[in-house]
């Protein structure tokens, strides 16, 4: 029993060390009209619902300067002209993507229960695919189940 209170003992001891390193690089920011920030930016492929992120390109351009805030959480910055069209926010940018094929299924076994999923192509010409539980998209695409 001893050994086990020493483990735990320990494993409490290396946790609150490593919350206090990430808690020291947290914290809410908050920027000033004027301040000189970063863009971070992500070009990204829509694959059903998963976002796929491209490879090698950079995650932040800029230095541009703050105009003004907007809410707490959006600036307006000035930007150059070829990136004027990221402005204004919008509620809603993503795009429904409606499910192509069903190309295969297959039974996947966890903690004992079955879980049948379904390859989905989403885009014929990229062949962008995903595997989905089989129920969720019978629920959604009941017309690519209709030929069973």
């Amino acid at each position: 029993m001893k050994q086990v209170e020493i483990i735990q003992r320990r494993l409490r001891a290396t946790q609150s060390r490593q919350k206090s390193y990430v808690n020291r690089c947290r914290g809410p920011l908050e920027f000033e009209t004027g301040d000189h920030v970063f863009l971070r930016v992500s070009q990204t492929t829509v694959v059903g619902r998963a976002l796929r992120a491209k490879k090698l390109i950079p995650k932040f351009i800029g230095l541009y300067q703050i105009l003004h805030r907007k809410i707490p959480i959006a600036y307006e910055l000035a930007l150059p002209p070829q990136l004027e069209r990221l402005h204004n926010i919008r509620d809603e940018l993503s795009v429904e993507l409606p499910a192509a094929l069903i190309e295969n299924t297959r039974v996947k076994e966890l903690r004992g229960k079955s879980i049948r999923l379904v390859k989905v192509i989403w885009d014929s010409i990229t062949g962008d695919t995903t595997w989905e539980l089989e129920d969720r998209m019978r629920e959604q695409f009941p017309h690519l189940f209709s030929n069973e």
